[in-house]
C-alpha cells in the first residue's frame, strides 16, 4: 500500500507534524513508531514552558507553541496538561547584559517577560537564597505541560482526521532509489511513500545512514531526578531556569518536582540503543546540594524517583527540520536539543506546509539540513540552559 507521506517516530514532534499534515489536507498519512506515542525522550521530557530564547526565530515558534497548547482541548477534544503557573530565570553578573537584549528583544515579539533584581518575584521564589542571583527574568504564560498527554492528543487527532497510526512497528530501513527515498521496510516487508519524515529522535541518524544520508546529530545521556519536599515549608510554583547554578525545575504539585543539570554541563554521546537508564548516584548527591543551598525550604528533600533519557544534539543546538537539497521524498524533524518540547507543536505544523504547499519563511527555512553545508550555523547563544 502507498501513502503520500510516513512519518518515523510517534513523539511529539511526530505525532504534531502528522496531525497537521492531515489537517492541512494531505492524502494518505502513515505514522509509525516502535514502541508506543511518547515512549522515547518525549515521554521523560521536563516539558518546561518558555518564551526566553535569544533567537527570533525560536521566540515565535514558542510563542505559538504555547497558543496552540492552550487551545489544544478545544481543537483535539483533550488537553496536553499545559499549567501556566509561570516561569523564572536566574541571571548570574555575567549574563546580565545578555539576558537585557533577550528580554527587549522578546518584548518587541510580543511575550509578556518582566525584569527584576535578585529581590524581585518573591511570591514566586520563596525563601530562595540570592547569593550570585544579579536578576530574575519572570514570564507569567510560562510553566509547564504534560509531555505524553500532549502527544496523545495529537495522534488522537490525527486518527480522527483519518489518519494511519502503527504503534510497536519497528523501521528497519529507508528504502531508497537512486536521489529519491522511496519508503521505509518493515518487519513485513517494503512501504511506498511520496515522502518520509524521519522524526526519530535520537535514533533518527541510524535511520538516514540506513539510506546513506548523514545526519550530524549526537546521542547524549540527560539525566533526571524526581523529588519530595519535606514539611510544608513552601515549594515555588513556577518553572525555573538557574544560570546561576546551572540547574532546572520543574512543580509537580503535592510539594513534588523535577530537578536537573542544565548548561553548561558535560555531555556524554551514548549508542541510543545501549545506554544505562538510571541515573548515577553522584549526580544525585550533586543535584540535592545545589537545590538545598538554592531554596533552604528544600533541606532534607527526599528522593523519589531517577532516570536518564536521551537528548538528540546538532552541531549549532538547533532542530534540523525541513527537506534537503540531492535528496528527494525526504525531510528531517530531529535534533531537539533538550528544548525540542517546547518547540515541536509549532514546527510540525510548519513543516507540513512547507511539504504540501512549497512555501515556507525566510527564518523556519534557515532549519533545513542544507545550513550545515553551507556553514550557516546559528549561534549557541541560548540565554539560560537547554532544557
Amino acid at each position: 500500500m502507498a501513502y503520500d507521506f510516513i512519518v518515523v517516530g510517534a513523539g511529539i514532534s511526530g505525532a504534531s507534524t502528522a496531525y497537521h499534515l492531515r489537517r492541512q489536507g494531505a492524502g494518505r498519512v502513515l505514522l509509525l513508531d516502535r514502541a508506543e506515542a511518547a515512549s522515547g525522550g518525549t515521554g521523560r521530557s521536563a516539558a518546561i514552558i518558555r518564551q526566553h530564547y535569544s533567537t527570533p526565530l525560536l521566540v515565535r515558534l514558542a510563542r505559538d507553541s504555547i497558543a496552540m497548547l492552550r487551545r489544544m482541548k478545544d481543537e483535539l477534544g483533550q488537553d496536553g496538561g499545559l499549567v501556566q503557573s509561570g516561569y523564572c530565570f536566574l541571571i548570574a553578573p555575567d549574563m546580565v547584559e545578555g539576558a537585557r537584549r533577550n528580554v527587549a528583544m522578546q518584548r518587541g515579539l510580543g511575550v509578556q517577560t518582566e525584569w527584576g533584581d535578585s529581590g524581585a518575584f518573591g511570591q514566586q521564589l520563596p525563601e530562595i537564597n540570592r547569593d550570585g542571583v544579579a536578576a530574575i527574568v519572570y514570564e507569567p504564560e510560562g510553566g509547564h505541560a504534560d509531555p505524553v498527554r500532549a502527544t496523545e492528543a495529537y495522534v488522537a487527532g490525527f486518527r480522527r482526521e483519518g489518519g494511519e497510526f502503527r504503534a510497536r512497528c519497528a523501521v528497519r530501513r529507508l528504502l531508497r532509489e537512486g536521489d529519491r527515498i522511496a519508503g521505509v521496510e518493515l518487519d513485513d516487508g517494503a512501504v511506498s511513500a511520496g515522502t518520509v519524515i524521519n522524526t526519530a529522535g535520537p535514533w533518527a541518524k541510524p535511520l538516514a545512514a540506513s539510506a546513506g544520508l548523514d545526519l550530524p546529530l549526537r546521542a547524549v545521556r540527560e539525566q533526571d531526578t524526581v523529588w519530595q519536599a519535606g514539611g510544608a515549608r513552601p515549594v515555588p510554583s513556577v518553572s525555573i531556569s538557574n544560570g546561576v547554578d546551572a540547574t532546572y525545575f520543574r512543580p509537580l504539585g503535592e510539594q513534588r518536582f523535577v530537578a536537573g543539570r542544565g548548561f553548561p554541563k558535560a555531555y556524554v554521546d551514548v549508542d541510543p540503543y545501549n545506554y544505562k537508564l538510571t541515573a548515577d548516584a553522584d549526580f544525585v548527591a550533586d543535584i540535592q546540594q545545589r537545590f538545598e543551598h538554592r531554596f533552604p525550604a528544600l533541606a532534607g528533600m527526599r528522593l523519589v524517583d531517577s532516570y536518564a533519557a536521551l537528548y538528540d544534539v546538532t552541531p549549532d543546538w538547533y532542530p534540523l527540520v525541513g527537506p534537503r537539497a540531492g535528496i528527494a521524498g525526504y525531510a528531517d524533524f530531529c535534533g531537539g536539543s533538550g528544548h525540542g518540547f517546547k518547540i515541536a507543536p509549532a514546527l510540525g505544523r510548519e513543516l507540513a506546509e512547507w511539504l504540501l504547499t512549497g512555501r515556507v519563511a525566510d527564518d523556519f527555512a534557515q532549519l533545513s539540513h542544507d545550513r550545515i553545508a553551507a556553514g550557516r550555523l546559528f549561534v549557541q547563544s541560548f540565554g539560560g540552559n537547554r532544557a
